[in-house]
């Protein structure tokens, strides 16, 4: 059976996600906020559509009742790894 959680574990908010979302196939690096590689014809998005693209995301899992399987969460979060190695 599944375990409803307390804290919400986000699957695909993040920078990556964003950044595929918005120019799917660039090449790319990035440190802190600013962008240090841009390999593609297309322009480079701002800090500031990448952030909004992240929050488009993460409101979109927020609307989404995801139920983990407890191995689900273990592996997600490494949260027994850390246990055991405490």
């Amino acid at each position: 059976m599944g375990l409803i959680m307390e804290t919400k574990i986000y699957l695909m908010y993040g920078i990556d996600t964003a950044m595929h979302l918005l120019r799917p196939g660039a090449k790319w690096e990035i440190s802190n906020t600013m962008i240090t590689r841009w390999e593609d014809p297309r322009p480079c998005p701002t800090w500031e559509e990448l952030q909004d693209t992240m929050e488009k995301i993460k409101a979109f899992e927020d609307s989404i009742d995801t139920i983990l399987l407890p191995e689900q969460i273990e592996q997600i979060t490494g949260f027994k790894k850390m246990v055991e190695a405490a």
